[in-house]
């Protein structure tokens, strides 16, 4: 019988909290294992999710100047090979077509890992003056990594992913750029997916691969393990000086251009899982939720229940809300449960007695309180509720970041609190990239994550050798 229909219950995430997020991910419907090891299914759910992340961050995009292309999927080995760091820094991830039809082809095909090579034989044809920069671009495509391990949506063989690549004619305006695409990340993160992150600069060892500097958001997740949450890098001239792509100057001298590159990608859906979530399952931040408001009729049987909650819907609908009514024969019970598993932000529950007294029932999915409506007002008493649920979300995670960040003042401190505690540790660096490779050892694969932007002096020595300290690095295991 429908009304016998049960939700699936998950892991606790405190139990097992890989498995937790493999239940939520397969449980709420985001994403599906495909028949090609390391690639997913996004499903329906999923994607919508990912369509809101691509309509809000594109308006933030093109607000600032920038305007959409497309480059190709493959990237000719000759091509892939004029920048050696680059190269060298995405060999082992590369996935090469050697075979085209029935022939063997005559030159290797690399499935584009990135596409700073691709835009880079492209600005060499369009760029000749300086009155052709700068040029802002961005384009929306999937990329390929050969990954060893994979999780959905966290690290996939193949994921979706926006990256901006941009020329500029000083290297003031590009460095502008790096920071202010930066900047744009660490807005969308807290106004729209609710996710606090530490923002700063990459070490010389963690930067990306043909990068003169590497910036980095990076929030962190329920468990206390960091997630690279999206990059924005500037790499000076030299991919412009490796293509050849120079421009007559203002003083009609041949120059060299300077160049950006920034991305985030499908990863961040994991981080709204892993952030928010609990182990009733999913938790969407009201800004990218394909459902905000999911409108339960009680009884539905009875006589004007169902035409008042599509009126309901529809109302709200008319105000700008993403509305889903349940006119399922499940029972009401199932419906609450599968909507919270889901993690649309509000629930909205009406029946004979609410009608009676013109009201309906809310019930946010952070506090699952339930709250009486008036239907004169309940337009405003939604959007008050998803306000609360945003605003919810970002206290508990500023929360979790507070709870599981730690000072290390010590090398035995350090280490002491990389064994017994989960979280983010703080601590004074030398520089040397021989302290950041044995503190990753001794610990097991605790990583530098950022020189944060705001530093403070933890004290003036180096946790590692002892030496004189020249950063405040922010340490963590990763995703």
């Amino acid at each position: 019988m429908a009304n016998e229909k049960m939700v699936e219950q998950i892991t606790s995430m405190d139990v097992d909290f890989a498995q937790w997020y493999t239940d939520v991910v397969k449980k709420a419907e985001l994403a599906d294992y495909s028949g090609v090891k390391g690639c997913m299914v996004i499903r329906p759910y999923g994607y919508a999710i990912w369509e809101n992340i691509q309509k809000d961050l594109d308006a933030r995009f093109k607000a600032l100047g920038h305007e959409n292309v497309y480059m190709p999927l493959f990237i000719p080995e000759s091509l892939l090979q004029k920048e050696k760091d680059h190269v060298q820094g995405f060999a082992p991830e590369c996935a090469w077509v050697t075979v085209g039809g029935e022939n063997q082809l005559s030159e290797r095909l690399c499935i584009r890992p990135t596409s700073e090579t691709l835009f880079c034989r492209h600005f060499k044809e369009i760029i000749h003056s300086y009155r052709d920069l700068p040029k802002l671009y961005n384009q929306w495509v999937n990329v390929v990594r050969w990954e060893k391990t994979t999780r959905p949506f966290l690290r996939t063989s193949e994921f979706l992913w926006q990256e901006g690549h941009t020329m500029h004619e000083t290297e003031e305006e590009a460095r502008e750029e790096t920071l202010r695409m930066l900047k744009v990340y660490e807005d969308f993160y807290l106004e729209s997916l609710a996710i606090p992150a530490y923002t700063g600069r990459k070490t010389e060892k963690e930067k990306f691969a043909g990068a003169m500097e590497t910036y980095t958001i990076e929030p962190m997740m329920h468990n206390g393990v960091a997630l690279q949450g999206g990059t924005s890098h500037y790499f000076g001239d030299g991919f412009a000086k490796a293509f050849d792509i120079t421009f007559t100057g203002r003083d009609n001298q041949i120059r060299y251009p300077h160049q950006t590159s920034w991305g985030v990608s499908t990863r961040m859906i994991g981080a709204i899982i892993m952030t928010h979530g609990d182990d009733n399952g999913l938790i969407l931040p009201p800004a990218v939720a394909p459902i905000q408001v999911a409108v339960i009729p009680v009884q539905q049987h009875r006589e004007g229940v169902l035409e008042k909650a599509r009126a309901v819907a529809k109302s709200l609908e008319k105000e700008g809300f993403r509305v889903f009514l349940d006119e399922s024969e499940n029972s009401p019970g199932w419906k609450f449960s599968q909507y919270e598993m889901k993690g649309v932000p509000v629930r909205l529950e009406i029946g004979p007695r609410d009608i009676e007294n013109n009201s309906c029932v809310l019930v946010s999915r952070v506090s699952r309180e339930k709250k009486f409506s008036s239907l004169d007002n309940v337009e405003e008493k939604v959007r008050e509720m998803l306000a609360f649920v945003h605003d919810e979300l970002v206290q508990r995670a500023l929360k979790n970041r507070a709870e599981k960040t730690n000072d290390a003042h010590t090398h035995e401190e350090f280490l002491k609190i990389a064994e017994n505690k989960p979280g983010f540790i703080r601590a004074m660096w030398c520089g040397d990239a021989a302290c950041e490779e044995q503190l990753k050892n001794e610990t097991g694969g605790v990583k530098s994550r950022c020189i944060p932007f705001e530093e403070e002096r933890l004290g003036e020595t180096c946790v590692c050798c002892g030496k004189k300290a020249k950063h405040m690095l922010i340490w963590g295991r990763q995703y």
